[in-house]
């Protein structure tokens, strides 16, 4: 199906690269990135998959600096 899109052109040059290694039409890269995206659950209120075994926390709108590592760590003691 043919249509007209307004697609960021960092991602449509993602896209054409990514074609062009896996020798694919960038219609069909685009396709299947949006089916996975599509039916993975990404939407903003889902959690996030896990990476190699780890399931990350979820986020609560606090940033980890090193300062606050650090600080757990000595408290710790590790």
């Amino acid at each position: 199906m043919r249509t007209t899109l307004d697609i960021d052109s960092d991602i449509i040059e993602a896209i054409k690269e990514r074609a062009r290694r896996e020798h694919r039409s960038a219609g069909a890269v685009l396709s299947d990135l949006a089916r996975l995206a599509l039916t993975e659950g990404a939407t903003p209120d889902s959690e996030p998959a896990g990476f190699y075994g780890f399931r990350p926390l979820p986020a609560d709108g606090r940033v980890v600096s090193d300062e606050t590592v650090e600080r757990l760590r000595d408290e710790l003691g590790v």
